[in-house]
């Protein structure tokens, strides 16, 4: 149903051009906008307007209207002052029944996209519904999953909703108070560049416009609607791989998770293993924070040494020698790809297992 404000907005504008008072009641005879304070009508005056078959009524010195909503009484206009009232309130009660329908389309779209995403639809009502509701079925599709925090929510999503076009396919929902949707339309199925800077727009105005360290994560694209729910999902695992493994970046593609992704699907059980089988009991941990930084560059350089005591200002000589502590440690020679690929692995998995931990409590 139409909000009272949008209502008293409604007609608070025309007053300002027509310069007459209005009031609005509901079905029930219940006053929920005016323009003039001291304004009121009897009840039983309204009641018995509404039973009548007359679309108008005079009374009192002001002109009575029926607003409708698909053939049934939904409120009644009154207008009151001296000038054009009949045109006036024409004009008025169009636009609060374009109102009423457009509202009612919104929260339509946005129950109907709410429930796509979350797989609530069969496949015949998901074709059905968006035929009723004027929604492409065959078109390019990306869906956006934005992080933010919970107490900028409802601003944050207006100020994205300003982004995109819903006359070009595109929609905005969020899911809960942390979670912004935005259901991208593409054309020629949607290049990765073009995916990435729609990605980093909106990381750039929600840091410039609500003060947001917002995070942002896409799924593949998708051609037909059924498809959005996958991209949703898949949107939604790359927010929470990202966490976990890319924590130091706030743009996630699911198609770029790599082996993060394969892992986030294994059992913790089998991952604890895995790390007693190969290192023991405490290997990883005892690492210190300078052992991790270093053999972190040194996996983001390719395995250059040269490279990584430029980027971390050392003497080779160090970084040799930290490596060296490492191997001592773990038994592992970074400088030799299979040992480098299994510590990759292992500090992946660490990560993984504490992230898990962290969110369920322990594996007994």
């Amino acid at each position: 149903m139409i909000s009272n404000q949008i209502i008293q907005n409604c007609i608070n504008d025309i007053k300002g051009i027509s310069k007459l008072d209005f009031l609005v009641t509901d079905s029930l005879g219940n006053t929920i906008a005016q323009t003039a304070e001291d304004d009121t009508i009897e009840k039983s005056i309204l009641l018995s307007f509404m039973q009548s078959a007359a679309e108008v009524r005079e009374m009192k010195g002001r002109l009575l209207f029926k607003v409708n909503d698909e053939g049934q009484i939904s409120h009644v206009l009154s207008v009151k002052g001296e000038g054009e009232a009949f045109l006036v309130g024409k004009l008025t009660v169009s636009q609060l029944e374009n109102l009423i329908v457009a509202y009612k389309d919104r929260i339509d779209k946005n129950s109907f996209y709410q429930n796509l995403l979350l797989d609530n639809l069969l496949l015949v009502d998901i074709y059905n519904r968006a035929q009723k509701l004027h929604i492409e079925a065959v078109q390019p599709r990306c869906v956006f999953v934005i992080e933010i925090r919970s107490d900028n929510g409802p601003n944050t999503l207006e100020m994205v909703k300003e982004l995109f076009n819903p006359q070009s396919g595109d929609f905005v929902t969020s899911v809960d108070e942390n979670h912004i949707i935005v259901i991208k339309s593409l054309e020629d199925g949607g290049l990765a560049e073009e995916l990435d800077e729609t990605a980093k727009m909106l990381i750039d105005m929600l840091a410039s416009e609500a003060m947001e360290n917002a995070r942002v994560a896409y799924g593949t694209v998708v051609n037909e609607i059924k498809g959005i729910s996958k991209s949703y999902k898949e949107a939604t695992m790359a927010l929470d791989v990202g966490r976990i493994f890319y924590a130091e970046k706030n743009i996630v593609a699911y198609s770029t998770l790599g082996i993060g992704r394969l892992i986030y699907q294994l059992p913790v059980n089998l991952c604890q293993m895995f790390i007693t089988e190969i290192f023991g009991e405490g290997t990883l941990d005892e690492l210190d924070d300078e052992i991790l930084t270093t053999v972190n560059k040194f996996f983001e350089n390719s395995l250059n040494v040269s490279e990584t005591s430029r980027q971390l200002y050392i003497h080779r000589n160090t970084l040799v020698y930290r490596i060296e502590k490492l191997q001592k440690a773990t038994g592992l020679d970074v400088r030799v790809f299979e040992d480098a690929l299994t510590l990759k692995l292992a500090l992946m998995v660490e990560s993984y297992i504490r992230y898990m931990n962290e969110e369920n409590g322990p594996i007994l």
